[in-house]
């Protein structure tokens, strides 16, 4: 028999602009939406970290994330 000790998933996300909205509102709206994304995380009790979060050139977002697997255990993997 086999048991996961511990699990997480690591994921490189781009929040991008909306190309058919003013530049400025676009830029609003991604970072509301990064705000969101973390809030959901925090609110469904999710463990992460955020290994990068980088503002492009262009007004986007990248986050890279180690985060938990399902409802697994994270074991170290996020010290």
């Amino acid at each position: 028999m086999k048991r996961i000790k511990a699990a997480c998933i690591t994921q490189t996300l781009h929040f991008m602009l909306k190309e058919d909205i003013a530049h400025d509102y676009a830029v609003k709206m991604v970072n509301e939406e990064v705000s969101k994304y973390k809030m959901k995380l925090d609110k469904s009790g999710t463990k992460y970290k955020i290994l990068l979060e980088s503002t492009q050139d262009d007004g986007s977002v990248i986050i890279e994330i180690k985060k938990q697997y399902n409802v697994s255990p994270v074991g170290d993997y996020l010290k």
